[in-house]
């Protein structure tokens, strides 16, 4: 624990002090008043802070070198000449378009326990990906009548799928919020709390990302996928699909699992809707125990496109529809509607100032 300690206003994050008149704690800032005794079980709390004890079980598929180098394959069927990185998976012959599967990413120690197979093809990743452009009123026109598909790829993207038991302790800064008047005045009070929570919770099946060609924002934003439609691992759902075995290894994905644990524990425990006005997590405590971590392939669907020369793209989960993607901004349009607002409340403002001119 640290040799010094604050205390923060919960209101306006200055620091407080004892007021001896008042025979309270103050902020100077905001006026805010704390009572002492309410300031106990931060005391505490600080004492017995913990730290994180996180630990995963890791496969021996785990101790594999995963550098990228170049592979080289001969398409059984027209003799052509298959070159990809030594994690390719699944492809097509590049001269008569037929799948193959790179059968030895994928057994032994690198073969997957499960699959979550496709179920929406490009024509629903084309459909989504127009849907996704409509009523977008400060996307530029332009970008919807000129912006072109380069390509579409359903991939089979690696992923860890991390579960654990988890033995939690947190503490919260909450707020409640109440108000009333008179002839005269409206007032509002705003009382602070000090919560702590703790218990148990299970998780299962914490995907992370397992491929360094992904962004990790993005997988994680066409989430949730449904494991109850996972499959056992078969070469056969690749087929017609692009696929890369993991180059992320489990021991390198600890870090984000651990991370989703954490956030997953806050808002499990969290005391958001008990009427409360504003929940803050302060302090949080993670054991994790039983931990596995399990390998996946789950579908998804890239589009890139391009307009004025700059590249975007858009990722598809492949089993539930989930679109994501960054649009372009029309700046004049963004602007105008700026204008507009200001305008309006500039009216706004005039119009109650005249009011009351009017009623004194």
């Amino acid at each position: 624990m640290s040799d010094i300690m604050e205390y923060k206003c919960p209101n306006c994050a200055g620091a407080i002090k004892f007021d001896s008149e008042k025979q309270k704690m103050k902020c100077p800032y905001c006026d805010t008043e704390f009572d002492v005794e309410a300031l106990k079980s931060y005391d505490e709390a600080l004492k017995d802070e913990k730290s994180d004890d996180i630990k995963w079980e890791i496969g021996e598929s785990d101790t594999l070198d995963n550098n990228e180098n170049i592979a080289v394959y001969v398409c059984k069927s027209c003799g052509g000449e298959i070159v990809g990185d030594k994690n390719t998976g699944a492809t097509k012959c590049p001269f008569c378009d037929n799948p193959v599967i790179m059968a030895k990413n994928f057994s032994g120690v690198l073969k997957p326990d499960y699959v979550i197979p496709f179920k929406l093809d490009k024509k629903g990743a084309k459909e989504a990906l127009q849907k996704h452009l409509k009523g977008k009123w400060l996307l530029p026109k332009l970008f919807k009548d000129e912006n072109h598909i380069d390509e579409i790829r359903g991939i089979y993207v690696p992923f860890w799928l991390f579960g654990a038991d988890a033995d939690a302790d947190m503490t919260y800064r909450a707020t409640r919020v109440s108000g009333w008047s008179n002839s005269n005045y409206t007032y509002t009070k705003t009382d602070h709390y000090f919560l702590t929570r703790a218990g148990k919770v299970a998780f299962e099946h914490i995907p992370v990302d397992g491929s360094s060609k992904m962004e990790d924002d993005l997988m994680e934003s066409i989430e949730p996928f449904n494991f109850d439609e996972v499959a056992d691992f078969q070469t056969a759902y690749l087929a017609g699909y692009l696929a890369d075995k993991y180059d992320v290894s489990a021991k390198e994905s600890i870090e984000r699992a651990n991370k989703r644990v954490k956030k997953s524990a806050e808002d499990a425990f969290s005391p958001k809707g008990e009427g409360y006005a504003t929940v803050i997590p302060q302090k949080s405590s993670i054991k994790i125990e039983n931990g596995s971590v399990k390998y996946a392939l789950y579908p998804v669907w890239i589009l890139n496109t391009t307009w004025n020369g700059e590249k975007y793209t858009f990722a598809m989960n492949g089993q539930t529809g989930k679109f994501v993607g960054n649009l372009p901004m029309d700046k004049k349009k963004y602007f105008a509607w700026l204008g507009s607002l200001a305008a309006a409340f500039g009216a706004l403002t005039y119009a109650v100032a005249w009011l009351i001119n009017y009623l004194m």
